[in-house]
């Protein structure tokens, strides 16, 4: 019989979403649990990861993960991506590290809401370029700056780095038709998208409700991804293809990890986070406690307040 469901195992010490290492691409391996870390097993040895450290595995192929490897990055707030051999792919998520639902009803609130829409579109394109007043434009003037500003930042870091661009032209499906920087352009897209994917639900956020991308399950992970590729995945990028490496979307990865881990991007992301979904309620005096982990169930009341859970209530009681 078999008793490994049975058997007791220990939590995981949990550690702020902000203060963990971005990400861990693996392939060709297999993933186990060692007590509260994950065990990588494959022609070169063993290699253990504690797994509460950890935002996000992507998990490229020929890898093997068991049932308690994943049992343990879900009780650690951690994400798995099952990537193709490009990272392209988007297959799962672990749970949230919060507990709290505030962050997701203030997200729900803001996109459903023309006004507040507007507002943290705004925000969005604000903080992606700064110095430019944008509190009065409209989607539609926004998108416009938005291409003129993609389209200067592609050709300055061109220039910078002595890369040919034609413009930006890949399809996942034939990843070998698109040329080195292209294919540097997704691979290091595909690494961010996992990480911020990572901070996103461990906020307890929606991945799917986005406000300037819409109609698609990470439509959040694109808009928060968005204010951070020129400062990081753009210009690797175009270093990677400078460098002509042999296998360009792992040396493109690994940059981008090394990037990520020096500029805090992930405690930056949690600041963020809270900075275009709670500017209007203040709810938090400091934002870098949204990935706490507590209780807060309450009931809804229809007059504008919450009531405690867990409580029988009267007829009567007012």
């Amino acid at each position: 019989m078999n008793t490994i469901a049975r058997q007791p195992m220990p939590s995981p010490d949990l550690v702020r979403i902000g203060e963990r290492v971005s990400f861990i691409y693996l392939d060709r391996c297999t993933v186990g649990r060692d007590a509260n870390g994950i065990s990588v097993s494959d022609q070169h040895g063993v290699t253990h990861i504690p797994a509460a450290a950890v935002s996000v595995l992507l998990l490229g192929p020929g890898t093997t993960v068991t049932q308690q490897a994943m049992l343990l990055l879900a009780d650690s707030g951690a994400t798995a991506v099952w990537v193709g051999e490009h990272g392209v792919r988007y297959y799962a998520h672990g749970t949230p590290l919060s507990r709290s639902s505030r962050l997701l009803e203030a997200q729900a609130a803001a996109v459903s809401n023309r006004r507040t829409r507007l507002r943290v579109a705004r925000a969005m394109y604000g903080m992606r370029f700064p110095g430019e007043d944008t509190s009065a434009l409209t989607m539609q003037q926004l998108r416009g700056r938005e291409g003129a500003r993609v389209r200067q930042m592609y050709r300055s870091h061109a220039d910078r780095s002595g890369v040919a661009w034609t413009g930006r032209n890949y399809s996942p499906e034939n990843w070998a038709h698109s040329d080195p920087v292209n294919q540097a352009l997704s691979a290091a897209n595909a690494a961010l998208y996992g990480a911020v994917h990572a901070v996103v639900v461990a906020l307890g956020c929606s991945p799917g409700l986005g406000f300037i991308h819409t109609g698609h399950q990470r439509s959040f992970v694109y808009d928060i991804a968005d204010l951070y590729k020129n400062d990081i995945t753009v210009p690797v990028a175009f270093d990677a293809a400078a460098e002509e490496p042999p296998n360009i979307a792992s040396h493109t990865r690994r940059a981008v990890r090394d990037r990520l881990s020096d500029g805090k991007l992930l405690s930056r992301c949690v600041r963020d986070i809270n900075a275009l979904l709670l500017a209007e309620t203040c709810a938090l005096n400091d934002p870098a406690d949204a990935d706490e982990v507590f209780d807060d169930l309450s009931l809804w009341d229809d007059r504008g307040r919450n009531v405690p859970a867990a409580t029988l209530y009267r007829d009567d009681q007012r």
